[in-house]
């Protein structure tokens, strides 16, 4: 065991600051499955090696190797991190110990701290003490101060087709249906149902579980968030004169729904026409400076020519990465085209999937330029944004015949559950 007399309180202060660091490190990696990216290497490479040193700080002593306070740190940090990434992870198709772990994300993290303390109390090892001490104020930390930010939601009233649509993914049990999926947000009374909204400050509704796993419409607060996001960005594009586009669902909303947004929308997308590398970085600091101007949150993934903005807390870095333990932050994504030939025809290409968009001979891909350019106009919440010239045309390139209600992230059973109301309802009802 390490003997620690002289030097007990550096190694518990060498081990508070390793857990930190690893900490940190760790959920800024996150940011990239809540994209739909693969990490980079590098990220992985930093968050493995300060492990490895806090893995082997804990160990290693004049005595040898404390297998022992080894293997209590290793599962406490796979627990922990499991645990705090589950929110990450669930924002694609997940397991149930993965969608009950990011229901309860704000909490997760203390309960793996009650049997860490055990484990330290009996274990005479220093760094591990350190290492549970460190554990304990961030998680504790992050859950209060969750716990009082999200005092400030606000109260929407469900109604209308949110209403139909809950009524019928819960069959009539409301009480039941929110207790049963952990539904907080929800709030019932005799005369009406009331949905505790997020704000910039609170925690995120978690939509993706709501939208996607039980086939609700998104939370009206997180359409007015949405609404804000595409006008602020629509504005700073248009300052900049840059070439722009509604792009995606986005677009698709504003044809099909009459100008307004999905009944299940879980983001907002725009996209732009660059011409370089000088153009791209220039448009990174614009974007980047009018989003700390204007009280948003701008991250950067230049593998895929991707900028995402965010109502997320304008806390600075790294603090500011542990927003990315949050599930359900609603964001705008801002996907980068750059012209080329293709088949001996002008695209625009961009690096990224998108619907049924086809490949092009550089491996990226792309629609054809004459679809986008010149951009036209289009009424979309309450406001004129620029959308591709031919946007029915560009809309079939996505989805073929795009008239059809699609549930492309919609799990099978909700889906079916509400195909009928979808189908039959006027046009501009949603879906």
């Amino acid at each position: 065991m390490l003997d620690i007399q002289a030097d007990g309180p550096i190694s518990v202060a060498i081990a508070i600051v390793l857990y930190t660091a690893t900490y940190l490190s760790f959920v800024r990696i996150l940011r990239f499955p809540r994209n739909w990216l693969r990490p980079d290497l590098s990220a992985l490479l930093l968050t493995g090696g300060l492990t490895v040193m806090l893995l082997a700080h804990v160990a290693l002593s004049s005595e040898g190797i404390d297998t022992t306070a080894l293997a209590a740190a290793a599962g406490l940090l796979g627990l922990l991190f499991y645990a705090i990434a589950a929110p990450a992870i669930a924002f694609r198709p997940a397991s149930r110990p993965i969608e009950f772990l990011a229901r309860h994300g704000d909490a997760a993290g203390l309960w793996i701290l009650a049997p860490a303390a055990i484990a330290g109390y009996f274990i005479s090892n220093l760094p591990l003490r350190g290492v549970l001490a460190a554990a304990a104020i961030i998680e504790l930390a992050w859950y209060l101060r969750r716990l009082r930010a999200d005092r400030q939601r606000q109260l929407f009233q469900i109604q209308g087709p949110d209403l139909v649509v809950l009524e019928t993914q819960a069959k009539g049990n409301l009480e039941g249906f929110a207790k049963r999926h952990g539904i907080s947000e929800l709030v019932l009374s005799h005369n009406a149902v009331g949905w505790r909204g997020c704000n910039r400050s609170t925690s995120p509704c978690p939509f993706n579980l709501y939208v996607n796993r039980l086939g609700l419409n998104t939370a009206p607060c997180c359409r007015e968030r949405m609404k804000d996001l595409c006008h602020a960005v629509g504005g700073w594009l248009e300052d900049m004169g840059i070439v722009y586009w509604l792009e995606g669902g986005t677009l698709l909303g504003a044809v099909r729904e009459n100008g307004t947004t999905l009944q299940w929308e879980d983001d907002v997308d725009v996209s732009v026409a660059l011409d370089n590398d000088l153009a791209w970085d220039a448009l990174v600091a614009e974007v980047a400076t009018r989003g700390a101007r204007d009280g948003y949150f701008v991250d950067v993934f230049k593998r895929g020519m991707l900028i995402t903005i965010s109502h997320a807390s304008p806390r600075r870095p790294p603090l500011r990465w542990e927003n990315y333990r949050l599930r359900g932050e609603v964001r705008l994504d801002l996907v980068v085209y750059r012209p080329a030939m293709s088949q001996g025809e002008p695209v625009l290409e961009r690096r990224s999937h998108k619907g049924g968009m086809p490949a092009t001979d550089s491996g990226g891909f792309g629609v054809a330029r004459e679809l986008v350019l010149p951009t036209s106009a289009i009424s979309f919440l309450g406001r004129d944004f620029s959308c591709p010239g031919r946007p029915e045309d560009y809309l079939q390139v996505l989805y073929g015949d795009f008239n059809r209600i699609a549930y492309l992230y919609v799990d099978a059973g909700p889906a079916e559950a509400r195909r009928n109301l979808d189908t039959t309802a006027p046009p501009g009802s949603g879906g």
